[in-house]
């Protein structure tokens, strides 16, 4: 701890992801366990989506350049799927330390959870890379005065042309929002009696005792994995993410830990909306997905 403090301190950054603190052989136990497990009679194909500087693309070619065989690594197609492109740069500049990767190694410059970007599908066997990627992908919230009122569509709007912001509260509207509340099932469908009874029993507390409700909604993860699954249904996944967040102040259920970083010094903020320029991390909710593999790292 001692010595993650002093990196911390060095460098102006929130956070080190785990492929860069442990490198390389973070990424070398990620490549292989790909070369234990992939169907090496096809040319390997790796997507990797938000691959930060580049370190785990390197680490896992130069994993296969040394452990697999020459045909496999030959052959292989190692594909950067960034949307930052001071980041597309980074990774090329990283992989490109060794010559013999750039030909394996491609970065393309758009938004994963487009479905547009990826064309028509391909069913050939590949693997995707995910690493401390859903924590940080969008979330909406949603809210209810009481313990029993319908969800509400939270949104911001500038209170009269100021900078300032403040919530409103509108009707579920938006698809992906719907369905997202479905399937972490806040919406419960076909209740059971004791269900109905215990509903009923809500509503008569929340007349005199009303409690406001909010939660979290992974809706950006949905739209990816969703996307993933339509455009690349033979894919294996793996994802590393965070499997709880400390000291979380914000309300709500899923609520994010929101931070900024000034001086080396990390400050975590009580409210969302006073954050300008902030970090979100959310703990990982795992949605419904259909794949060969799936491999889930929790940190």
């Amino acid at each position: 701890m001692k010595h993650l403090d002093k990196l911390y301190k060095m460098h102006d950054i929130s956070w080190f992801t785990p492929v860069e603190l442990f490198k390389p052989w973070y990424a070398y136990a990620i490549a292989a366990s790909i070369l234990r497990t992939a169907n090496l009679s096809v040319p390997l194909k790796i997507y990797e989506i938000g691959g930060g500087s580049g370190t785990c693309a390197k680490c896992v070619l130069d994993y296969m350049m040394l452990n697999a065989p020459p045909k496999v690594y030959n052959n292989m197609k190692y594909i950067s799927v960034e949307i930052s492109s001071s980041l597309a740069e980074k990774q090329l500049e990283t992989v490109g330390e060794v010559q013999s990767h750039l030909s394996k190694f491609t970065v393309e410059h758009r938004d994963a959870t487009d479905i547009a970007g990826w064309g028509c599908k391909d069913p050939q066997p590949c693997w995707v890379l995910m690493l401390e990627v859903l924590d940080n992908l969008p979330h909406d919230l949603v809210y209810s005065p009481d313990q029993v009122s319908p969800w509400m569509e939270v949104w911001i709007e500038k209170v009269n042309g100021s900078s300032q912001v403040c919530e409103v509260y509108k009707p579920l509207q938006d698809p992906l929002v719907s369905r997202c509340s479905e399937i972490v099932g806040m919406n419960e469908e076909n209740p059971s009696l004791r269900e109905k009874l215990s509903f009923a029993a809500k509503g008569l507390v929340s007349k005199v005792f009303p409690k406001p409700r909010r939660a979290w909604l992974p809706t950006g993860c949905l739209k990816l994995l969703d996307t993933l699954h339509q455009t690349l249904p033979s894919m294996s996944l793996i994802a590393s993410d965070f499997s709880y967040l400390p000291d979380v102040s914000i309300p709500g259920d899923r609520a994010p830990l929101v931070s900024s970083k000034k001086d080396g010094k990390t400050l975590d903020h009580p409210n969302y909306l006073d954050a300008q320029v902030c970090h979100f991390h959310f703990i990982h909710i795992a949605v419904t997905l259909q794949a060969d593999n799936l491999f889930l790292l929790l940190e």
